[in-house]
């Protein structure tokens, strides 16, 4: 990749976020903190994070995220910049916003809510802190900034005996997470004592296999410390301490720990460089450390450690480390995890750039010209972001400033879209608006579990239908924006996107949208129509729980769906006669076979019992459980199953009621 230099990196940052901020009518920090926080989540810093803004005296917060790895509650600040060149964050800056973060905290404590609009996102944030902090082991204050900032680190701190971390994401360590090819800032990892080491034969050039054994101490420390980040190129999900295997773990671990060595398989990890002692029998340091099956075996460590306080001293964990040169470690590392997850009862999915269907979305739109939209005839390209960075390492390769604005013309920001972005479009047209609310990085997740191996064919005419629902949320976007609901905006457009499309029956017309490249006026109409009673079912939850979590809940999308809402006639009358594409999502499978007869067979209330018992229960995963209840709603609705959709819903069924699961 070519490296921009920090001023044109810089640059870049604001220039998106002016045109995003424009674009959505958002605030520019409130864009560079969603921006920010996206790209944290995808490599593994953070998890279930918030954006909101709050300030008073003395205190300010821009969102907040709970890490379930970590077990961490993090609050974010934000310092955004239209020139970030110009000067440095000073130290006395950086100390004031961190204590302005430490006063929210402080103030949530001490019952902030009450004072803040129920109906606001705020007040949600500050609901949530106040309850994390009774459970959260320690703190992480994150100060997000597009400035360059004059201290790097700062020492840990308290509050009420919480250790307090602070964790500061300036110009240079952003530029340096866009531009490093992977998904996150390496993982080095010093051993001391350094860790014993067994050699094997070396069959390639490519790599080298030794096998150690690790403390079970050493390996929960590292959890602790960089959590999912350690897993980033595993393709598989790490199953609850509900499931069984994760039981037998903790059973283990808390009551026969010196035979852990022997009953459990160990983990299979990858560097790209390891530092041995002088005499070559011992690893001093690791670098470019992924556990790349061993998941939950790690974690189950962590948490058996931090939650149930078990004694690790007289555990050992088995490993075996590859070590890849770092030319071919995105190629050779998916499969060995690939591979080394195969034994496993659950289903192999590649959550990296390198999957079939993103480099097939790349390598389509990349030569696809759209209409030209304003009446120029100047056609333009959507360009999509299969790896971070890519946009702004294109535009680089042009030399000259006047390429520069051509490539933008021709390639307009608010043209650009990247995985998580294409997750978000075909959810909220899937109907999956309660896995949109759960995060950008959760919701690609689903995504590609969805999925599976079945990729779907990835054709012009695939992308000019993905890149429609791409305008059909933006333009949503706006739309709800216009109307100053006060919060909740994305959930609010992905709620309305998804029922729309249900109520029409999937009878948008993409193919226009896409010759137009913007919605017709009786579209946004009644997307602006809609949006209100969406935003009334998102800010009136039921059984009690606050509207941020509310919104991730199929309970959520079901109460979207209960309300009378009529299509207005001027939509009507644009609607196609047939359905865009099968309702099941983004694969396209055609309905057939006997499957799909025996699960169409099944009654409808049936389903939803399974789904009723698994989430009572905690039994199957969540995406079992939410596919059981869209298998019902199918069937009441008279729609037909997709064949991947029945094989799943006869394997569930399967297993529920293996697991005792009776009518």
């Amino acid at each position: 990749m070519t490296l921009p230099d920090s001023r044109t990196y810089a640059q870049d940052v604001v220039a998106d976020v002016l045109a995003t901020a424009e674009a959505e009518n958002a605030s520019a920090p409130e864009v560079f903190t969603r921006r920010v926080l996206e790209e944290l989540e995808q490599a593994g810093a953070v998890e279930n994070t918030f954006a909101a803004y709050h300030s008073g005296r003395g205190l300010q917060v821009n969102g907040y995220g709970s890490n379930e790895s970590l077990g961490t509650l993090d609050l974010f600040i934000t310092v955004f910049s239209l020139q970030p060149s110009e000067e440095r964050l000073a130290r006395p800056r950086v100390e004031t916003m961190f204590r302005h973060l430490a006063a929210f905290v402080r103030r949530s404590r001490d019952g902030l809510a009450a004072d803040i609009d129920e109906s606001s996102d705020v007040h949600d944030m500050c609901t949530a802190v106040q309850k994390s902090l009774a459970e959260a082991p320690r703190i992480r204050l994150f100060l997000l900034t597009n400035m360059i900032s004059a201290v790097t680190a700062l020492p840990a701190g308290d509050l009420d005996g919480l250790v307090m971390t602070y964790e500061l994401w300036d110009l240079t360590r952003l530029e340096r997470l866009a531009s490093s090819g992977t998904l996150s800032e390496p993982i080095a990892i010093d051993f001391d004592p350094p860790l014993a080491c067994l050699a094997t034969p070396e069959t390639d050039r490519d790599f080298a296999v030794f096998l150690a054994i690790i403390p079970g101490q050493d390996l929960a420390n590292l959890y602790g410390t960089h959590g999912t980040r350690l897993l980033e190129l595993n393709v598989r999900s790490f199953l609850q301490t509900k499931g069984g295997v994760n039981r037998g773990i903790r059973n283990t671990l808390l009551t026969e720990p010196d035979r852990f060595l022997a009953y459990n398989n160990g983990i299979t990890a990858t560097a790209s460089r390891v530092d041995f002692t002088d005499d070559g029998r011992a690893v001093k340091r690791i670098h470019d450390l992924q556990i790349v099956n061993g998941g939950q075996t790690t974690a189950s460590i962590h948490y058996a450690h931090s939650r149930d306080k078990a004694d690790l001293s007289r555990v050992s964990v088995q490993m075996k480390l590859t070590v890849v040169s770092p030319e071919r470690l995105s190629e050779i590392v998916p499969e060995i995890s690939k591979y080394s997850n195969t034994q496993n009862k659950v289903t192999v999915v590649d959550f990296s750039s390198n999957h079939p269907f993103h480099v097939a979305l790349e390598q389509v739109t990349r030569s696809l010209w759209a209409p030209a939209a304003d009446g120029s005839g100047q056609e333009t390209r959507w360009f999509y972001e299969r790896a971070r960075g890519q946009y702004t390492d294109a535009l680089a390769r042009e030399r000259t400033p006047a390429n520069q604005r051509k490539f933008k013309a021709l390639h307009p920001l608010a043209q650009k879209f990247s995985k998580s972005d294409a997750a978000k479009y075909l959810h909220s047209w899937s109907g999956l608006p309660h896995l949109v609310s759960r995060g950008a990085e959760k919701n690609f997740r689903e995504l590609m579990m969805r999925m599976g191996d079945e990729v779907p064919v990835v054709d012009p005419s695939y992308c000019r239908r993905l890149i429609a629902k791409a305008i059909l949320f933006k333009e949503a976007d706006k739309v709800v924006a216009s109307r100053e609901f006060g919060g909740y905006k994305i959930n609010i457009t992905a709620y309305t996107v998804s029922r729309l499309v249900e109520t029409v029956g999937r009878r948008i017309d993409l193919d226009r949208i896409w010759r137009d490249q913007r919605l017709t006026p009786a579209l946004a109409h009644a997307i602006s129509e809609l949006s209100v009673p969406i935003h009334d079912v998102i800010v009136n939850p039921l059984h009690g729980t606050h509207v941020g979590e509310w919104t991730k809940r199929p309970d959520c999308w079901e109460a979207a769906l209960a309300f009378n809402w009529r299509v207005p006639p001027a939509l009507v009358s644009e609607l196609t006669e047939d359905p865009i594409e099968d309702r099941a999502g983004p694969t396209g499978d055609d309905a057939a076979g006997g499957d799909v007869a025996r699960v169409m067979a099944t009654p409808a209330p049936h389903w939803f019992a399974v789904a009723r018992w698994a989430k009572e229960t905690q039994n199957l995963q969540p995406w079992q459980r939410q596919l059981s209840d869209t298998i019902g709603r199918y069937i009441n609705n008279g729609w037909t199953v997709t064949e991947k959709q029945a094989t799943q819903a006869l394997r569930l069924m399967a297993e529920s009621e293996r697991l005792g699961f009776r009518v």
